[in-house]
Parts: structure tokens; C-alpha cells; sequence
């Protein structure tokens, strides 16, 4: 969190993750500084730990909270309201090894994981709320004035977020470049899940931010690590950060038109000497191996163009016939230790990962494999790929093995749309087909919207049309009217009293909806 003092109080910069953690930190400042009350509130981008602790900062602001200008990118809310829905609970489950969440905290479990101390992907286990912005940033070059404040922003989108915004302060001489630019390699694309990111863009975007404002800037930072203090340095800085992306872009996809996987290319492929001697591009958080991968399957999917693998056997199939072909249990686990020995673990992990698969109760093969997985984690520079190997090997045997949350988040400022896109993906498939074909009207009055919902070969589908274009429900098996928030508490949690009330027709249809949603 960054606090920009202005003539009468200030303005915070990106809010930390959680109400208590803002609201902490900004009674240390006013410890230090004296009480200024809050002018404005800046979210850079779309990601939790940037905009999750506004409520801790805004519950004290001056006046009424609603006037206070709140400040964010174009695309904000669709992109903070999206991030999760489609693959939250398979996201969240990842995260847990991303971030070491469940490991102990000390030399030989969790230490850290680049960008900050956190172990959760919310950074924070504090209480997270989404205050939506009231002042929108559209393009490039667009100007604010703010307590005697000059601000100017530029739009950064499909860099480290789908939305992104860099801010510079002309008097001050002062850039925040958000995450474009941190003290580490960054994710192109990041283990826990997301959509790969454009490195050719990052790359632009962080040309154009040096041309625009690097010149004219005395201190470049972020909302992560430290300053970068001085002319030359903020220009080798930026540069470098620019050259990083650029060519991680650029020499992938050379590579890859002269028909090289993205296994090979990240196998083969090495930053410029002058980029890897940079403490600054290290392989702290992203990693040249993942990234490059990353390039790789934005352009060409997940196939590497070998017919081999367009279609092989699951994991524990394909384990049970490599055990069979290499003689059996006990020779692949002395093969493997043979491999861990001579220091070839990734090699040994891969022997001892077919026996995991293929008989998951094998306790000598998990064993071996999870002493494998710790010894990757410890020689592991990158913090993402220690906490991963880690929590791996401390898994290992454990019941919760590959068990993802299996619920959709369905979020109250989500339009109505998001949430039944939401209910859509948690509908039970081979069940739903076992149900012949239903639909069911939800007028919403105060959305002024009509929604037609219908259940048809185990997909839900659904349109809404305004009150004046909308057809006869006459057909339907069921017409419910209900607000957008009885809406939200039907979807969500299941509630259908205010259904019941207003409906006319099968109301086992909507129970039976909610059911294969496992909403109820």
C-alpha cells in the first residue's frame, strides 16, 4: 500500500488484501505522519491483494464514504468478478501448493514465495470485501487532479492482469508501475492456474511506460518490493524488464516456427548474459522454464505435435503398463533410487510418479517419491516450485490427495448472468441428462429483465430479454418472480421461499435444478 500525501490528506494506492491489514497500516502512517483523511482510493489492477482491503481505509475517509473517488481501470469489475468463476475451486486447490499454505514455516518447509510473506492467494487471512470503483480509467493518458494532485495514468492491459493501470505523479516524479516491472521474473503464466498472459504486449506496454514517463522520473515503484531510486537506474531498470519479456517472447516463438516443442525450447533457452546476471530477473517467482511453456501453448495448445500423445491413457493406466514393461514395483523403485542417487531427480520423481499412479496405496513408492519431491524443493531457487514439490512430498499419503473445493464462488456483486454462468458449471452432466427437458421463467423487476432458463441434454442454458420484448412464459414449467437479491440467495445458497411465494407451476423443477447444481 502506497500513501501519496496531498494538501489536505492522502491518497492510498492499492489496498492491500484484507480490511485489517489496511486499516493497520494506515495507523502506522498516521502514527508517524498525523491523521490526513483518505482523498482517494487507486486500484492498479485486478488481483485481491491489491483492492481487498479498501473498507479497512474508506471506513475512515472524510465525509461520505460514496463521494470519496475510487479509481480503477476499465474492465475492472468484470475481471475481478470473473477470475475464479469458471475455474475457482481447481484454482483454489492449486494455490495451495503455489503459496505453501499448508506447510510449517521454517528452513525446511515454507519460507517465502517472492512477491511477499503470504501463504494464501488472497495474501491475507483477514476479511476481503470488493468496493467497486466509482471513476474509471479508459485510455492512455487520461489525467486526474486529486487534493492538489496531478496524477496521469496509462492502460496496461494483458500484462500481469487482464486490466492493469500504471500511475505517474509528474510533480513528484514518481512512477508506480504497478506489477509490469518488480524485483523478480514475473508469471507469463503462473502454476496455480490462469490464463496464459501476452508477453509480447508486457513487453510493449513497458516500452511505451518507458517512453512516456521513465525519462521524467526520479523513483520507480511497485506494489511489490522496493524502490528503484535514480535516472539511470530507472531507465536500465524498466529497459531490462522490457528486454526480459520481449525476448522470452521473441526467441520462444523463433524456436518453436523451427519446430521445436515448448519442452525443448525451455530446456534449451537462456537469458541474454547481461538480463541474467540482473538480481532483478531472477527466477524468484516466475521461471524461464514455465514461462516459456506458457508461449508455447498460447500459440500452439497443450499439443506438442507428436501423435503419441493425442490420445494416451490416464495417469494410472499409463503408470500400470510402464510398471508391467519395466518388471514389476520393486525393480522401477530400485531404478528410481538409482537415478536419485546419481542426482538425476527429475528423472527419478518421473519412474516413482508411475508408481504413485498407477497403485496409490504403495507405501515405499510414496515414500521414495515424497523424499525425491523434498530434495527438488530444497535445491529449488524459484519459491513457487520449492512450495509445490514441497507440499507435494507432505501430501503424499494424505486422504485430501487431489480433492479441489468442488463449489463455484457465486459473488453477490456479480450480475445476474455471472451467477447462472456459475450454476452452469457445477450442473451434475450425466444426471441432468436422465431429465427430460425443462424451463423455467425468473422475472427479476427491479432488473427489469425476464430470464428464461433451460435444462436440455445436461446443459443449462438461459437468455433474458427486457419486460416489453420478453415472450408468454405460458410454456414453461415453472414462473418465479423475485428481486435480484432473492435471485442471489436462490442460486447461492439454496433459498426459495421467495419462489415459492410467486410461483406458478412445478416448483420441483427449480428444486430439481438446484439440486444438480449441488446448490441444495
Amino acid at each position: 500500500m502506497t500513501l501519496v500525501e496531498g494538501k489536505t490528506g492522502v491518497i492510498v494506492l492499492d489496498v492491500l488484501a484484507s480490511t485489517e491489514c489496511a486499516a493497520a497500516a494506515l495507523g502506522f502512517y498516521r502514527t508517524h505522519r498525523g491523521h490526513r483523511s483518505v482523498q482517494a482510493v487507486i486500484y492498479s489492477h485486478s488481483h485481491y491483494d491489491h483492492f481487498g482491503g479498501a473498507q479497512g481505509v474508506l471506513s475512515t475517509a472524510a465525509g461520505d464514504q460514496r463521494e470519496i473517488p475510487i479509481i480503477a481501470p476499465a474492465g475492472f469489475m468484470e475481471a475481478v468478478l470473473k477470475e475464479n468463476i469458471v475455474a475457482g475451486p481447481a484454482m483454489r486447490r492449486r494455490a495451495v501448493f503455489m503459496f505453501g499454505g499448508s506447510l510449517p514455516i521454517g528452513p525446511h518447509a515454507h519460507v517465502y514465495i517472492s512477491l511477499h510473506q503470504a501463504r494464501s492467494v488472497a495474501a491475507s487471512s483477514g476479511t476481503t470485501i470488493i468496493v467497486p470503483p466509482n471513476d474509471t480509467i479508459n485510455e492512455t493518458g487520461d489525467k486526474r487532479i486529486i487534493d492538489g494532485v496531478r496524477i496521469a495514468f496509462q492502460m496496461v492491459p494483458e500484462t500481469e492482469a487482464p486490466c492493469e493501470i500504471n500511475v505517474f505523479f509528474p510533480h513528484q516524479r514518481a512512477l508506480y508501475i504497478a506489477e509490469c516491472a518488480t524485483h523478480t521474473m514475473h508469471n507469463v503464466i503462473t502454476l496455480r492456474g490462469a490464463q496464459v498472459r501476452d508477453a509480447k504486449k508486457w513487453s510493449k506496454h513497458l516500452d511505451e511506460t518507458l517512453d512516456m514517463y521513465g525519462f521524467d522520473s526520479d523513483v520507480v515503484f511497485s506494489g511489490h518490493h522496493w524502490p528503484t531510486w535514480g535516472h539511470d537506474n530507472i531507465i536500465k531498470f524498466i529497459s531490462d524488464q522490457r528486454d526480459l519479456y520481449g525476448y522470452m517472447h521473441d526467441q520462444t516463438v523463433r524456436l518453436m516456427n523451427k519446430g521445436m516443442t515448448g519442452i525443448e525450447i525451455a530446456e534449451q533457452l537462456q537469458l541474454p548474459p547481461a538480463l541474467k546476471q540482473e538480481w532483478y530477473t531472477g527466477e524468484f517467482y516466475g521461471c524461464l522454464s514455465q514461462n516459456v511453456k506458457g508461449i508455447y501453448q498460447r500459440y500452439m495448445t497443450w499439443f506438442d505435435g507428436n501423435p503419441a500423445n493425442i490420445w494416451k491413457h490416464p495417469p494410472k493406466e499409463e503408470g500400470k503398463r510402464y510398471v508391467d514393461c519395466m518388471g514389476g514395483v520393486e525393480v522401477v523403485i530400485a531404478k528410481a533410487k538409482e537415478f536419485a542417487d546419481r542426482g538425476d531427480l527429475r528423472f527419478a520423481a518421473t519412474l516413482l510418479d508411475h508408481i504413485v499412479a498407477a497403485e496409490p496405496s504403495n507405501e515405499r513408492g510414496q515414500q521414495q517419491l515424497a523424499s525425491v519431491y523434498q530434495r527438488l524443493g530444497f535445491s529449488a531457487e524459484n519459491a513457487v516450485w520449492r512450495n509445490f514439490y514441497l507440499t507435494a512430498a507432505q501430501e503424499l499419503g494424505s486422504e485430501s490427495q487431489g480433492a479441489p473445493q468442488s463449489v463455484v464462488a457465486i459473488n453477490p456483486q456479480s450480475t445476474v448472468e455471472d451467477w447462472l454462468d456459475a450454476l452452469s458449471l457445477q450442473i451434475d452432466g450425466p444426471k441432468a441428462c436422465e431429465i427430460s427437458v425443462q424451463t423455467i421463467v425468473i422475472i427479476i423487476p427491479d432488473e427489469q429483465t425476464t430470464w428464461t432458463l433451460t435444462l436440455r441434454n445436461g446443459t443449462l442454458t438461459y437468455r433474458s430479454k427486457a419486460f416489453e420484448t420478453a415472450q408468454s412464459s405460458g410454456s414453461a414449467d415453472l414462473t418465479v418472480t423475485v428481486s435480484k437479491s432473492e435471485m442471489y440467495d436462490m442460486v447461492a445458497k439454496g433459498n426459495i421461499d421467495a419462489a415459492k411465494k410467486t410461483g406458478e407451476g412445478k416448483m420441483e423443477t427449480l428444486i430439481t435444478l438446484l439440486e444438480l447444481g449441488n446448490i441444495i
